[in-house]
């Protein structure tokens, strides 16, 4: 079973609560970007990861706005499921912008990176990358990625949710970044099943495919089940 989660923040206990405890072995948990594991290089986050990597299950992750780019991009690049992904320890790996897995006989698309409303204010403190915002580049190879795959994909992970589903938060006015403005073009192109993304920090349905996660773990078919 595939199932899926919000921004983890580094929050070790998120991975020892009762919803994570019954994930088993051959089960797979994806989390929507900040993963927030990979951030000082110490020796309690190797622990960490450590940790992570000999849970029974596989744990993927996206990048988001709050991750360590300098560490992250030295991790080595193989291919997993049809796609490129980082490993990180034992079954922990970074999928990587654009990418397009098979899991379980089922299609994700995954495409993480964001842009942070405050950079300047973080960089100062050494907590902001630059390499959180996707380039034009990723974006290209992603829609080519996607055109090759027939524009229909099973599943779309993302960490910032697209401009349309944004829209769906009614009494919250949020800005449109480029991010958002990109993944508005996806909408309007490709065919899937159910959208989940992290960052807004909600465990809510913004609409019968679009599904924000934070907290929760979400069994994407019983999510899918609800369209």
């Amino acid at each position: 079973m595939v199932y899926i989660t919000g921004d983890t923040h580094g929050d070790f206990s998120r991975f020892t609560s009762p919803a994570a405890r019954r994930l088993k072995k051959g089960d797979t948990l994806i989390v929507c970007g900040d993963f927030g594991f990979i951030w000082d290089g110490g020796k309690r986050e190797a622990a960490q990861l450590k940790k992570i990597g000999k849970l029974p299950y596989t744990v993927l992750f996206l990048d988001g706005r709050h991750e360590n780019y300098d560490l992250l991009r030295d991790y080595p690049v193989t291919e997993w499921n049809g796609g490129k992904v980082q490993t990180i320890e034992g079954n922990l790996m970074h999928l990587m912008r654009g990418e397009i897995y098979t899991i379980e006989y089922e299609t994700y698309f995954a495409f993480g990176g964001g842009e942070s409303p405050d950079p300047s204010l973080r960089a100062g403190a050494r907590t902001w990358w630059e390499e959180e915002n996707p380039t034009e580049q990723e974006m290209i190879a992603a829609r080519r990625r996607l055109e090759e795959a027939g524009n229909k994909v099973d599943f779309i992970l993302t960490h910032e949710p697209s401009g349309k589903a944004r829209g769906y938060m009614s009494g919250r006015r949020e800005p449109i970044n480029g991010v958002n403005l990109f993944l508005n073009t996806l909408e309007d192109t490709v065919d899937f099943q159910r959208w989940f993304f992290g960052c807004l920090h909600l465990d809510k349905p913004m609409s019968k495919r679009h599904l924000a996660v934070f907290r929760e773990i979400v069994p994407v078919h019983e999510a899918a089940s609800k369209r």
